[in-house]
């Protein structure tokens, strides 16, 4: 065998051996007896955390607190509306009366949403008792508002503040004479008619 055989053949084994090392290392990483699995990669989706669902007795019980507090707001509001009533204001007194029908209407349906709650949750129907509790609390949000708006209604003190009073300002420089009227002649005028040219006009 000549030299440069041999220097072929060295040069072979190197690179086999080489590949063997690198074989071994990454067959040992992943065969490695009491190794454990890596972890996998974590999901990219972050979890949604929905609210904790109410049972049927505690809406029952929210919606009893809701009903009082609709009552309470008609209860206001109809003392003030007897308050404008006898201080004779009526614009204060037809802004009250409209804001205590409509806190009415809210809370008479709201009872007819209580009980079909309960009768809901007698059945123990959870989507229905769900949404009539839903409805009561949308008719409670809805009596905060007419209350609030009930509260902002106005009298007739500050309605209308007096009677409208106009002020004139005249520029200076105008004449002191009253322009409006025609001035005297002097001597009077007086109308002479033409003379007639042809004795027959």
């Amino acid at each position: 065998m000549t030299a440069l055989a041999v220097k072929r053949l060295r040069s072979g084994l190197r690179w086999v051996a080489v590949g063997a090392v690198v074989l071994g290392a990454s067959g040992s990483a992943t065969a490695q007896p009491g190794a454990t699995a890596p972890s996998p990669a974590p999901s990219p989706q972050v979890g949604f955390e929905r609210r904790p669902q109410l049972s049927p007795a505690e809406e029952q019980t929210q919606a009893d607190a809701i009903l009082s507090r609709m009552t309470q707001a008609a209860a206001t509001v109809r003392r003030q509306l007897d308050t404008a009533r006898q201080a004779r204001d009526v614009v204060k007194s037809l802004c009250l009366s409209d804001k205590l029908s409509q806190i009415d209407v809210a809370a008479r349906s709201a009872k007819d949403r209580q009980t079909a709650l309960q009768s809901a949750a007698q059945r123990n129907d959870l989507e229905l008792s769900n949404h009539e509790f839903t409805m009561m609390t949308v008719l409670g949000q809805r009596t905060q508002q007419l209350t609030a708006e009930a509260n902002q209604c106005i009298g007739e003190d500050l309605a209308f503040v007096g009677q409208t009073q106009v002020d004139t300002e005249y520029p200076q420089g105008l004449p002191a004479d009253d322009t409006t009227q025609y001035p005297a002649t002097d001597p009077p005028f007086v109308y002479v008619p033409p003379i007639s040219v042809s004795p027959t006009l």
